[in-house]
């Protein structure tokens, strides 16, 4: 799966984080520092389960389980807010 941000959304990285600015409707979305982290690899070309091993190796507090439903579930949410596309 690779993921890729639909040609009408931008990007700024923020201190904590990431913002993300779908230009057709003027809504925003503001990640927090894993979200970003996740985006952030996801959008380079990182398998889900990768950006999930490399999530719970940063937090080891995180089960790798965790992360990856974690994973799944910003995927899931930037799909449903029409912020991204998988190619």
């Amino acid at each position: 799966m690779t993921l890729a941000l639909q040609p009408w959304v931008s990007t700024t990285r923020a201190d904590h984080g990431m913002v993300l600015l779908d230009e057709a409707t003027g809504r925003y979305w503001q990640l927090n520092g894993t979200a970003a982290l996740v985006l952030s690899a996801l959008l380079d070309g990182v398998p889900p389960q990768e950006a999930a091993r490399r999530l719970a190796e940063r937090y080891p507090q995180v089960a790798t389980e965790q992360a990856a439903d974690d994973v799944a579930t910003l995927v899931a949410s930037l799909h449903r807010a029409r912020l991204v596309v998988t190619a």
